[in-house]
């Protein structure tokens, strides 16, 4: 795979199914580097043997669910100002309507029971900022005044000027007569010219003030909307994240889950019966218990919320998971070993593994007994399968073809004890041939994130150039248990360093075609900390490539946009014990020539990291460049502009060749 080939990667969104289990709408996207952005579109599938048909022809179509009756498609599209809106398209096909007109864009939507209403969330700005006032460039805009311990976000900006409300709007009609712009005229006196219509009705706000809701879903009755707030703190970090009900008629509220409950709840789904359910981590009664967080699903009972999955052992977070409800039960995703299972979870905690093996799934959507999962897999970026009933699953798409023809290599899975006996679990991809070959130590980000066995770019671009690739899923990763990633909790740079190190050298003895004399190391975000603290304690590395990293633990604290909790409840604050875990209290140790990678509006792991580290490299002497993406944030890797990850792999080709080349 070479780099330009990040065009057929092709991914899908969470699929939706009709209710009577006859057809399912997915979302695909994939960059281009022509256009430089992601584009993608809806795809109708005939179930259970229908072919993909491309349902919509917009730019970046995302996000479809179908309404209840099955003859309407709500999807989110940019409109003429690049804002995503809801549109709606007939489920067979024709001309999507527009049901919104948000002036900052639609940020996640849901139908209601009954199909005649959708309800959504938006952001709102504060008058004078963000384009409300036509001519007012953001440089001229009034100071803005923070009070809040949290202000910004990777990927957005500034919070509290405006947060996101909560909206319903009528669900166009589609077989109505569109609107048609009025012909010019002469204005009399004081007239006003009229408005272009947009939409086909109003939407009406069900919540103001300064706290931001997301994750909307309609009570089974269609009267309330349960959402998620998301409050500014202003004394202390909390991540204690409640559930409300907003009534539809009336904008009366009350709390489902309490903040008393210490949990940040990420989903929320309602079963046919009414019955609520959440994806959510307790983080105990300060608030703060991220770590390894232990997402689990519960279910909201009389006396509160109830508990049905063990956390120490089953991981249902940060992999886009949703709780999705199937009769009396209800699916989830597990992360384990670098694979994402779909879970089967009965109301008393009952699990049945429903969809495993050598696969990633991404979203899942059922219908009767008829489930519908996109998943990502050794050879895809994404494809769906179905599973009926008790039947086999089968993929019944081939959107990774375009993968395939550019070439992928087969990682060999490989599990290594680490010096105190501690299994240590990851991977090797060799390039074809006999060897010698220079190799490459990947560190992968989070820390609490996982390699998995999904198609991957960032590998296989490096085993196309000639390098045999390492990595591996250290203590502190994901996908083995919680104890496995609360490892770490104040002790960054030990177990993981050595487990890392470990698997080198036991992937070095495993393979003879590795060449242990020629070896580098790169990582980003926390595999930018670990490159980091690697190649201040080792002196074997030809080169190093530290991206995006967490790189001062001190300076984190008071820059990231989860700086308030992040760095304390992993590093501590005691100040000797960061400086014991900071790879920039060490920076004048290393002396392996290092290239620097970041983005300029990533405020996850801030610039400065990224300077400060460089200019200390620079001040000693040791070799270092650094190279600054303009208008990027943390994602660049995954969902950054298409040249510019092009120009990212070519950069980072080029700094391999002059300092570990490949001799081809």
């Amino acid at each position: 795979m070479r780099a330009d080939d990040i065009e057929a990667l092709v991914s899908l969104g969470r699929p939706a199914i009709a209710r009577d289990a006859s057809f399912a709408i997915v979302a695909s996207s994939r960059p281009d580097i022509a256009a430089n952005r992601n584009v993608g579109q809806l795809w109708r599938i005939a179930l259970p043997d229908g072919k993909p048909r491309r349902l919509t022809r917009g730019t970046a179509d995302a996000a479809p669910e179908i309404a209840r009756d099955g003859t309407r498609v709500g999807f989110l599209r940019a409109d003429a100002k690049g804002r995503p809106q809801i549109f709606v398209v007939a489920s067979g096909g024709g001309e999507p309507v527009q049901a919104t007109d948000a002036p900052s864009g639609v940020e996640a939507f849901a139908w209601s029971p009954d199909g005649t209403r959708l309800a959504y969330t938006a952001r709102i700005a504060e008058n004078g900022r963000y384009g409300t006032v036509e001519g007012l460039d953001a440089t001229a805009e009034a100071p803005r005044r923070i009070t809040a311990i949290r202000w910004n976000a990777n990927g957005l900006g500034y919070l509290a000027d405006r947060p996101a409300q909560l909206f319903v709007v009528d669900a166009p009609d589609l077989e109505a007569e569109p609107f048609y712009e009025p012909a010019p005229r002469v204005l009399a006196e004081g007239e006003e010219a009229p408005a272009k219509p947009v939409v086909t009705s109003e939407a009406v706000a069900l919540t103001e003030g300064p706290v931001s809701w997301g994750a909307p879903a309609w009570t089974a009755d269609g009267r309330e909307i349960l959402v998620v707030p998301d409050v500014l703190e202003h004394d202390a970090p909390d991540l204690r994240r409640p559930v409300v009900a907003v009534a539809v008629e009336g904008s009366a509220t009350r709390e489902v889950v309490p903040t008393a409950a210490n949990l940040d709840v990420n989903d929320v789904a309602v079963a046919d019966d009414g019955t609520v359910f959440l994806l959510a981590n307790d983080v105990g009664p300060r608030g703060l218990d991220f770590v390894a967080p232990g997402v689990a699903l519960w279910i909201v009972a009389d006396n509160g919320p109830r508990i049905l999955t063990d956390p120490e052992t089953i991981d249902l977070g940060e992999v886009g998971s949703r709780a999705t409800p199937i009769g009396s039960d209800v699916l989830v995703q597990d992360r384990t070993r670098g694979r994402v299972r779909l879970l089967r979870i009965t109301r008393d905690g009952d699990v049945t593994e429903v969809l495993g093996g050598d696969v990633e799934v991404a979203g899942v959507a059922a219908a009767g007994e008829r489930i519908i999962a996109s998943v990502s897999t050794p050879e895809s970026l994404g494809e769906l399968v179905l599973i009926d009933g008790a039947g086999s699953p089968r993929v019944i798409t081939d959107f990774g073809a375009a993968l395939t023809r550019a070439g992928l290599v087969a990682p060999r899975e490989l599990e290594v004890p680490a010096r105190d006996g501690y299994p240590v679990h990851g991977w090797i991809a060799t390039p074809e041939g006999e060897g010698p070959f220079p190799v490459l130590l990947q560190i992968h980000g989070g820390p609490y994130a996982t390699y998995g066995v999904h198609a991957f770019d960032e590998t296989q671009v490096l085993v196309d150039a000639g390098y045999a690739v390492v990595y591996c899923n250290p203590r502190g990763s994901a996908g083995y248990g919680r104890s496995h990633g609360r490892a770490i909790r104040g002790a960054m740079g030990t177990v993981d360093y050595t487990d890392i190190m470990d698997f080198l050298d036991g992937a070095l003895a495993a393979d003879e075609r590795l060449d242990a004399d020629r070896v580098g190391v790169m990582g980003g975000s926390y595999g930018g900390y670990m490159t980091a603290w690697i190649i201040a304690h080792e002196s074997r590395f030809a080169g190093a490539i530290v991206e995006r990293g967490f790189l001062d633990p001190v300076s984190f604290q008071g820059t990231s946009d989860i700086g308030t909790f992040f760095g304390d409840e992993y590093v501590g604050t005691d100040p000797d014990a960061m400086r014991a875990q900071s790879p920039m209290a060490v920076v004048d140790r290393v002396t392996t020539p290092t290239l620097v990678i970041h983005s300029e509006l990533d405020f996850r792991c801030p610039l400065e990291q990224a300077t400060r580290y460089y200019s200390a490299l620079k001040r000693q002497g040791t070799e270092v460049e650094m190279l600054i993406f303009p208008g990027e944030n943390h994602e660049l890797t995954r969902g950054g502009q298409p040249r510019h990850r092009v120009e990212r792999f070519a950069a980072i080709l080029d700094w391999w060749a002059r300092h570990l080349p490949t001799g081809t």
